[in-house]
């Protein structure tokens, strides 16, 4: 159980909107901000489409479809998250720029309000600690795509109370996901090792042992995934993946969470993956994965 009601989700990429898909069709008023309203009127429109495959699938119930859009509420204004319970951060990952989201949130929502944060490689207590309310702060690492991954991986800080880890945890319970506590250490426990095997796959291109598509052939085949490293890479983003990689290498000085020069070569050719139509492999749509 859970007496929180309204989730705030700060930012509507690919994260960002799968958070809100999760919230949403779990029966919570959801509000998603955004500084841009073409990307808040994309994220609607992917979910829209997300949502009606899934009836289509049998996944859902065709009349659920309209129930669940009229809890999702986009906005450019952070003012309209003042009557959140909790706020989820899924902007990218630069300190900086979560410090300055966080201490304008802090003067806009109730004190009761819990803030969370989905990155996946920055420490909680760095980010909790330019929040305002590091004893109400806690990590919430959804998996990518969290609208059909259950995971969360639930991080405290070291000024995180009990108490707000509890609320936190019931509530990843009440959304329908299996959470699992980490400590706050860099990557918790799939980035620690997924960053540096998603590099090992690009550097496998760079040094031209095999194509994207027979490398995410070989591992979903012999390894039983889903989705390949490539195929991920594509839908996480080269842009997201250098600054997942810039973060975990600094933390660790691990050679292999380095970021390979191909990803930088993509960023510059604007090959950034599915949201630019082309990564390591080409797409034809916009479609949130699953879709």
């Amino acid at each position: 159980m859970t007496d929180i009601k309204t989730v705030g989700v700060a930012g509507s990429g690919t994260m960002g909107s799968g958070i809100a898909i999760v919230a949403a069709r779990a029966g919570f008023v959801t509000k998603v901000y955004d500084t841009r309203q073409d990307a808040l009127d994309r994220a609607r429109t992917q979910t829209e489409t997300f949502l009606r495959k899934s009836a289509e699938r049998g996944k859902l119930a065709a009349d659920a479809v309209p129930e669940i859009m009229a809890r999702w509420q986009g906005t450019t204004r952070l003012e309209d998250m003042a009557d959140c319970d909790i706020v989820i951060e899924a902007v990218f990952e630069d300190l900086a720029v979560k410090h300055e989201l966080f201490t304008k949130l802090n003067a806009i929502c109730g004190e009761q309000a819990l803030f969370a944060s989905n990155t996946s490689t920055i420490a909680i207590t760095e980010i909790a600690g330019g929040s305002g309310r590091p004893d109400r702060f806690v990590g919430m690492h959804f998996c990518l795509p969290a609208q059909l991954m259950k995971l969360i991986e639930m991080s405290p800080g070291m000024s995180t109370s009990e108490e707000t880890f509890v609320k936190a945890w019931d509530f990843a319970v009440a959304l329908g996901q299996k959470p699992v506590k980490t400590q706050d250490t860099p990557g918790f426990i799939l980035n620690y090792f997924l960053i540096p095997f998603n590099n090992d796959a690009i550097r496998l291109v760079e040094q031209g042992v095999a194509s994207p598509a027979d490398i995410d052939k070989a591992i979903k085949t012999a390894l039983g995934y889903a989705m390949g490293p490539l195929e991920l890479l594509d839908l996480i983003g080269m842009d997201t993946q250098r600054l997942l990689c810039e973060a975990m290498h600094e933390l660790t000085h691990e050679p292999r969470a380095a970021c390979p020069p191909l990803v930088r070569r993509m960023i510059a050719a604007g090959s950034l993956g599915k949201k630019s139509g082309k990564g390591f492999h080409q797409y034809g749509d916009s479609k949130m994965f699953g879709a």
